[in-house]
C-alpha cells in the first residue's frame, strides 16, 4: 500500500502543513499511523477524508492563510507604541492595546466590512476599524464608555475647531479672573464661588478640596453651554479625564482617599493642558479617518439583545468576572457629568462587587456562563454568515478557584453554532493596573477566534 506524508496530504488538501498539524492536535481529524521513524503516514482514504475536511473549511471561509499569519504573531507586542492618535484621550482601566484589534481586523475582515465591539470600553477596536477603512459599531452599558468612544472616533470639522478655540479662550479668561490664594480662590479679594452645577455635597466634601469643586463647577458651566453636541461631548470627555487626578481618589484603579498636592488654580490649568493635547490628537485623527466609513456607538446592555445592523467581525474584551467594578472607579466622573451610576451598576457584567457579595445573590461561574449563552444567542443573529468573533479574555479567581473564562466562551459559542478556529496566549503587561489585587495573580489572557458556522 502506498502511503502519503503530511506535506503531501497538505498539498492535496490545499492547506498549509501547519494548518493540517493544528487540525490533528485539536482532534478535528484522526491521527494516522506512524512509520518506523515516527513520521505520520496517511492512507489514501485518510487523505481523502482530510481533503473533504479542507473543502468544508474553505466553504466556511476559514481563511487558513490568515490563521497561519495570526498564529505566527507575537501577541505580546512588548515594544509597540499604544498611545497614537486618540487612543489616550481618557484613562480607562483594563483596556487592550490597539495592536490586538488591528491585527485581527486586517486578517479577518475586508475594506468596507462592519466591525463591532460589544464591550467597546474606550473605543480601541472602533478607532482601529475606522483607520483600516471599515465601518464600526460600538456597544457598552457604561455611558461614560460610549461618551469617550464617540469623542475618540469623531473627526473635527472647521466649525468645531472654531468653537473649540473660543472655548479655550473662555477658559483662559477664567484663569485670569480668579486669583489663587494659599487655601482658596478669590475674585477681587472676595471668595470665589461658582454658580455652576455640582454633585451633591457629600460627594464634593468627601472627594474634593473646596477650591477644586468651584473650579470644576465653573469649567462645567463653560462647556455645558456649547450648542454643538460633538464639541460639548469632547469637552465633557476632557473634563472627565482630569476628575480623578484633581480629586482625593488615589488613582483610577484604587477607590481610596489620598491627600494630593493640588493648589488653587491647578484644576483649570490641568483642564487647559489636557484640552490642548486632546484637540491636537483629534485634529490628527481628522486627517486619517475617511467620512465614508461610519461609526455608530450605542449605550445599551448586550444582555438585552439590542437591535443593530449586522456585523462581519466582532473584536471584544468582555469584563473578567470578579476582576473589576467599572461603575465604582468611574463613579466620581459619572456624577460630575450629571450621569447616574446606579443603572450601570445594576447591570454591569463581571463586577467584582457582584462576585464578592455574600448570600444567594452572589454571582457565580454559572452566572457568567448564562450571560455568555445569551450573548452568543444574540450574536448568532447579529453576525453575518461565516463572520468571525474574537474574544480577548483572561482567567478569574472565584471563591479561591481559578476559572478558565476562555473555555466558557468557547463552550457558549459552540452551543450556538460557532466554530473555534484558533486561540493564542499573550502576557498581560506588568504595568497594566487592571485587576483587583486581592483576586489577582492573573498574568496572561487568551485571544479566542471563532467563526459562525
Amino acid at each position: 500500500m502506498n502511503y502519503l506524508s503530511t506535506a503531501e496530504v497538505a498539498i492535496k488538501a490545499g492547506v498549509h502543513r501547519d494548518t493540517l498539524l493544528r487540525w490533528l492536535r485539536k482532534g478535528s481529524i484522526p491521527e494516522p499511523n506512524r512509520d518506523g521513524r515516527g513520521w505520520r503516514v496517511f492512507t489514501q482514504s485518510e487523505a481523502d477524508a482530510i481533503i473533504a475536511h479542507a473543502n468544508q473549511a474553505n466553504a466556511l471561509d476559514i481563511k487558513p492563510k490568515s490563521i497561519s499569519r495570526l498564529t505566527a504573531t507575537d501577541w505580546n507586542f512588548t515594544k509597540a507604541k499604544t498611545s497614537y492618535l486618540t487612543h489616550s484621550i481618557h484613562p480607562y482601566p483594563a483596556k487592550f492595546i490597539p495592536q490586538i484589534p488591528n491585527m485581527l481586523i486586517q486578517e479577518l475582515s475586508s475594506v468596507g466590512d462592519t466591525v463591532a465591539d460589544i464591550f467597546c470600553g474606550s473605543g480601541t477596536t472602533l478607532l482601529e476599524a475606522l483607520q483600516l477603512k471599515r465601518h464600526a459599531i460600538g456597544l457598552d452599558a457604561n455611558p461614560l464608555a460610549t461618551l469617550i468612544t464617540q469623542a475618540k472616533t469623531t473627526p473635527l470639522d472647521a466649525s468645531a475647531i472654531e468653537i473649540l478655540a473660543q472655548h479655550r479662550y473662555d477658559c483662559e479668561c477664567l484663569i485670569a479672573s480668579i486669583e489663587p490664594s494659599n487655601t482658596s480662590l478669590s475674585h477681587h479679594d472676595l471668595p470665589f464661588k461658582s454658580e455652576g452645577w455640582r454633585p451633591d455635597s457629600k460627594v464634593c466634601e468627601t472627594w474634593f478640596e473646596p477650591f477644586v469643586v468651584e473650579e470644576l463647577a465653573e469649567l462645567r458651566t463653560l462647556f455645558s453651554g456649547i450648542h454643538n453636541k460633538y464639541v460639548r461631548n469632547l469637552c465633557s470627555v476632557i473634563f472627565s479625564s482630569i476628575i480623578v487626578s484633581v480629586s482625593l481618589q488615589d488613582s483610577d484603579t484604587r477607590y481610596v482617599r489620598r491627600k494630593k498636592h493640588i493648589q488653587p488654580g491647578d484644576t483649570t490649568l490641568k483642564y487647559i493642558r489636557q484640552f490642548d493635547s486632546v484637540v491636537s490628537a483629534v485634529e490628527k485623527l481628522s486627517d486619517v479617518i475617511e467620512p465614508r466609513f461610519s461609526c455608530n456607538v450605542v449605550t445599551a446592555n448586550v444582555l438585552d439583545s439590542p437591535e443593530l445592523s449586522k456585523f462581519d467581525l466582532v473584536v471584544t474584551s468582555p469584563p473578567y468576572p470578579n476582576a473589576f467594578s467599572y461603575h465604582l472607579y468611574h463613579r466620581t466622573r459619572l456624577l460630575w457629568l450629571g450621569l447616574n451610576p446606579k443603572p450601570f451598576k445594576d447591570i454591569e457584567i463581571g463586577s467584582h462587587r457582584k462576585y464578592s457579595a455574600k448570600g444567594p445573590r452572589r454571582a457565580t461561574v454559572a452566572t457568567f456562563s448564562d450571560e455568555l449563552g445569551l450573548i452568543f444567542h444574540w450574536l448568532q443573529k447579529q453576525v453575518t454568515d461565516h463572520g468571525h468573533v474574537c474574544f480577548v479574555i483572561g482567567n478569574s479567581m472565584l471563591a479561591g478557584e481559578r476559572v478558565d473564562n476562555a473555555a466558557l466562551v468557547i463552550k457558549a459559542s459552540t452551543d450556538h453554532g460557532f466554530v473555534e478556529l484558533a486561540s493564542f496566549n499573550r502576557l498581560i503587561a506588568k504595568t497594566r493596573k487592571s485587576l483587583n489585587p486581592k483576586i489577582g495573580g492573573i498574568k496572561d489572557e487568551r485571544i479566542v477566534i471563532l467563526q459562525k458556522g
